[in-house]
């Protein structure tokens, strides 16, 4: 029996994986326990949303790369490129079940994606930084679509808050956090004062935060470059990191860091468990659903 992400959202209590991940610090040992590979092509995968038996990816099928221009073109800093805009749903050994699609024209990069216990909230954005982005709600039951407001900003991920009802998201990067209510008015935007991690996905926990798996790719010697990979919760009010720790594992499959793309963390009677799908494939099988476990304290 899984414990998803909504254990506890009803109290005022910290959720069991809330205690659980405040528990963790840099030398918790996490064991890869399980490796199924995805039978489809998966594309570039963003986010996971943990519904039951199901876990919904979004993910964005790239036609044609955006490029950087010379100088930015009408205050974008690259093309647009072409692509199309995936949330995949499947079950728990990565059997394809449905393919939803998402965006429209030149905003095809679906995010990272939040269960509020009655829908999935997902954006879909251009592929470029301060460009735009529509934000949608997806029935998980029905699979009906509902655009539900547009942001002039590229939005790269959506939380739904329980106790409030509004809606977070993250810019290009994570650079800005925002804050809306479910119909897309604009109640705060700040400047992301962390510049350890830039978020990829993140989900709700109670009470009242969010958690977040991230990568950044920083300078190594001789013109090397590596990718730091980490997870952090975040209290929503006031948008403080109140933990976080680096994630220091690798695919087995293409050394990718396993925060690089979704992460899902959840709970079993005895360990804290953290689901990635850090590689992109074009075909089946190459892009794996990879199970990471902590005892829990």
């Amino acid at each position: 029996m899984y414990r998803r992400l909504l254990t506890g959202l009803t109290t005022a209590r910290d959720s069991d994986v809330t205690r659980a991940f405040r528990a963790t610090d840099r030398s918790t040992a996490w064991s890869l326990v399980e490796r199924l590979p995805l039978k489809f092509p998966a594309y570039h995968p963003q986010g996971f949303a943990l519904v039951g038996d199901l876990i919904f990816m979004s993910s964005v099928e790239v036609l044609e790369a955006p490029v950087k221009y010379p100088v930015p073109v009408d205050g974008y800093d690259r093309t647009p490129g072409k692509g199309n805009g995936h949330l995949f749903v499947m079950d728990r050994q990565g059997n394809f079940k449905r393919d939803i699609r998402l965006g429209e024209g030149t905003a095809y990069h679906p995010g990272g994606l939040d269960f509020d216990g009655k829908d999935l909230w997902v954006p879909a954005a251009e592929y470029r930084p301060n460009s735009r982005a529509i934000v949608y709600t997806v029935d998980p039951k029905t699979y009906e679509v509902t655009e539900r407001f547009r942001v002039e900003d590229h939005v790269g991920g959506v939380v739904r808050d329980r106790t409030t009802g509004r809606v977070h998201g993250i810019s290009w990067g994570s650079r800005t956090l925002y804050n809306w209510t479910p119909t897309g008015k604009q109640l705060g935007k700040v400047a992301n004062e962390s510049h350890l991690l830039d978020y990829q996905d993140c989900s709700y926990v109670a009470h009242g935060k969010q958690l977040c798996g991230g990568v950044t790719t920083l300078p190594g010697p001789n013109n090397t470059s590596y990718d730091l990979g980490g997870l952090a919760l975040l209290d929503l009010r006031t948008n403080r990191i109140l933990h976080e720790i680096p994630f220091p594992h690798f695919s087995p499959t293409t050394n990718q860091t396993a925060t690089r793309n979704p992460v899902a963390l959840e709970t079993t009677p005895t360990h804290l468990r953290l689901l990635t799908a850090p590689d992109d494939s074009q075909t089946p099988d190459l892009t794996e659903l990879q199970i990471y476990e902590t005892p829990l304290s």
